[in-house]
């Protein structure tokens, strides 16, 4: 899934040694194992295996902000982690990752559907019964073919440009199919049938078995084909969970409301703490961190941590320090190398920039080793099952680069002088830019000259660095990106960026470099295999060819400093979205 936000780069070199010196060995390691549930004193890290200040008191507002929007808040299209964390609240999927701190929250439970999904025809079928009595906002019941809508829905990239592309690829879909809006009347029963009101069943071009980890998408958060919108939907989601929407103001701000319509005992998952949620949009990233500490703010929404300026502020503060949390996540923070933008088609070029970049640069403009993470040097991070540790494009002993290295590159490419190209990022977020600006900084040593381009982070890929066309017309060499997994493995961490299939002509994929035909047939052959001991190396073959081909600069394996919200209970943090977990959340 897609990573949101990430100060200049001479403001985060001063917090880098810090961040080493001052948080070495202090608190709760954890052995993330999901803890007990029942409660801990407060230290550092103690939030990554229980749950803080437990509490079943109901009432109050959580406040929350985000330094951009939504790229949107349709579960059938929204792509970043944090929204789907969110979208729990308004939305439930069939299935959903547990609602528990450590590894616990990996485990896939039933929500929609009264259990998970039972397979047939060798895995090729995969068929969910829904819960009886859930009813939307309006109350209405939720009914199998809902479901069917909404998943149908999904697969309508020029509509809904930029959630996953998982559905399209692996329903037996009709030849030609576009969505209910273009093909509309088209029998699709050989991709998804709704025998009754309750049962709905996937059918698939090929067996898969992890068919579960599709269906906790927000794809599968029920939509009634009466009240579909198309691409304004997002203005109005009908709600299936515990909360509604009272005000939708795209830029400004979002409040809910409880949804007086939801039943608790329909609903094992969540318990439905606070009486209202407030979202404000578009806040500067240092003082969404400025308010969390003071209390006047609860949840900066990202959640990717604090930015570097308040780095210190926390980790030189005691009892800043003894509410923070440090989790390593499987995550990346990586730099696409577009090879549709000359002189990127010529590979030598491309190498010239792994060797041109000065890899500390990166890592400092993400608050340094402890904040920030570890120095990348592969695609996959290494909580990825199947990850193997290799390094193609040495930077040198102090991991500056090897200019050296880089000249040879631009010689062979036919650029021995350099050459100039633009770098897109994300405009609202301070680490993005620093990124940016350290390869501006890196790259000029040989010769290339960088104008940086920022972008907001809401349409980024629908419209700016996701959008083929744009990246060719405005000359987007280089592309800030992020990557977590969507869910934990090879396939779920990869396949939405490097399949060019999932490339998309009106843009929107997260996939904006990888465009290598025998990486697409590698990952076919990866999902077909069902001895794990065989598929797990396949996917570090993968990881090897990409880098071969040196369209993304890996940066950093992704760690965070998350500041536990004042006032709130039941904080942990959850492994499978990387940040706390929103749907357990009340008001002290």
């Amino acid at each position: 899934m897609r990573t949101k936000r990430l100060r200049t780069a001479a403001a985060l070199a001063a917090v880098v040694a810090l961040g080493l010196s001052a948080c070495g060995g202090s608190g709760t390691d954890g052995d993330g194992d999901g803890g007990t549930g029942t409660g801990a004193k407060s230290e550092f890290n103690t939030a990554l295996t229980q749950v803080v200040n437990p509490s079943d008191k109901k009432g109050g507002t959580i406040k929350l902000a985000n330094s951009d929007d939504w790229d949107t808040l349709d579960p059938g299209e929204t792509y970043y982690g944090f929204a789907w964390n969110f979208a729990r609240l308004y939305g439930r999927s069939l299935v959903m990752f547990k609602a528990a701190p450590g590894k616990a929250s990996s485990e896939l439970v039933p929500d929609l559907a009264e259990g998970l999904g039972v397979p047939s025809d060798g895995g090729k079928t995969w068929t969910y019964k829904i819960r009886k009595g859930i009813k939307y906002e309006d109350g209405s019941e939720v009914k199998a073919a809902d479901v069917k809508h909404a998943v149908l829905r999904s697969t309508d990239k020029e509509t809904f440009p930029n959630g996953p592309a998982y559905f399209e690829a692996f329903l037996n879909l009709p030849a030609g199919y576009k969505g209910p809006y273009k093909s509309k009347g088209v029998n699709t029963d050989s991709a998804i049938s709704t025998p009754d009101d309750y049962t709905v069943a996937f059918h698939l071009k090929n067996a898969f078995g992890g068919f579960d980890y599709l269906a906790q998408l927000t794809q599968t958060m029920p939509v009634p084909a009466a009240k579909d919108k198309g691409a304004r939907y997002r203005d109005h989601v009908l709600s299936s969970g515990p909360y509604k929407f009272e005000t939708v103001q795209p830029g400004k701000q979002y409040t809910l409301i409880r949804n007086d319509q939801w039943d608790q005992a329909t609903d094992p998952n969540r318990k439905a703490l606070p009486d209202r949620y407030e979202v404000a949009l578009k806040v500067n990233a240092d003082d969404i961190d400025n308010r969390v500490i003071s209390g006047d703010l609860h949840v900066d929404v990202a959640g990717t941590g604090v930015q570097p300026a308040s780095l210190s502020k926390v980790l030189t503060d005691p009892a800043l320090k003894a509410n923070a949390d440090n989790p390593t996540l499987a995550r990346l923070w990586y730099t696409s190398i577009n090879p549709t933008v000359k002189p990127f088609d010529n590979i030598d070029c491309r190498k010239a920039i792994q060797y041109a970049m000065d890899k500390t640069g990166y890592q400092t403009a993400y608050g340094g080793p402890f904040s920030g993470g570890e120095l990348a040097t592969t695609v996959l991070p290494p909580l990825i099952p199947g990850y193997e540790k290799f390094d193609l494009y040495p930077a040198g002993p102090d991991s500056k680069g090897d200019v050296a290295k880089a000249k040879e590159s631009l010689t062979a490419c036919g650029q021995p002088n350099g050459f100039s190209t633009n770098m897109a990022y994300r405009a609202d977020r301070p680490r993005e830019k620093a990124t940016a600006e350290a390869f501006q900084q890196a790259l000029a040593r040989v010769g290339i000259k960088l104008t940086l381009k920022g972008y907001p982070a809401g349409d980024y890929f629908s419209q700016y660095a996701g959008h083929p066309g744009f990246v060719v017309k405005n000359n987007l060499g280089l592309a800030t990106n992020g990557w977590g997994a969507d869910w934990n493995d090879g396939f779920g961490y990869l396949s939405q960026i490097v399949d060019s299939r999932v490339i998309r002509p009106t843009g929107g994929s997260s996939n904006t470099s990888v465009r290598i035909p025998e990486v697409d047939k590698m990952l076919d052959a990866a999902i077909l295999e069902t001895d794990k001991s065989k598929r797990e190396p396949m996917w570090a073959q993968i990881d090897k060819k990409v880098m071969e081909e040196s369209v993304i600069y890996p940066g950093v394996y992704a760690k965070s400093l998350l500041l536990r919200p004042k006032g709130l209970t039941n904080v942990f943090v959850s492994d499978a979205f990387n940040m706390y977990d929103y749907l357990s959340l009340g008001v002290q």
